[in-house]
């Protein structure tokens, strides 16, 4: 089996999608750190651990994102634990998109 990667598990949270936005999280640019560790008892699987944000502090989809970010990567192969943290800091802003997702959005 392959060793899990950044832009592997990146592709996996491609699958969730903002519930108001129509947009998945990665093209939103909410999810800020993934850090892949090894876990000591077994090679082949690995610890993750993400660190993402919401549009805003009071967003209604923000359990419903972290839920499914967790589930996206956890049904990775390889993936041991998977740990989803909530920031608030860096504050999130519409520079943090893709092109795509500005463009989906109609953001110019």
């Amino acid at each position: 089996m392959p060793p899990i990667v950044e832009d592997h598990v990146r592709e996996a949270l491609k699958k969730v999608i903002d519930p108001e936005l129509f947009v998945n999280i990665v093209d939103l640019g909410l999810v800020y750190t993934v850090e892949i560790t090894p876990t000591e008892d077994d090679a082949e699987k690995s610890n993750v651990k993400i660190e993402m944000t919401m549009t805003s502090p009071a967003c209604p989809a923000g359990p419903q994102l972290l839920g499914g970010s967790k589930d996206a990567v956890g049904r990775m192969d390889g993936v041991n634990d998977v740990e989803v943290k909530l920031v608030m800091d860096p504050p999130w802003t519409p520079d943090r998109m893709t092109e795509d997702a500005k463009d989906q959005l109609g953001i110019f």
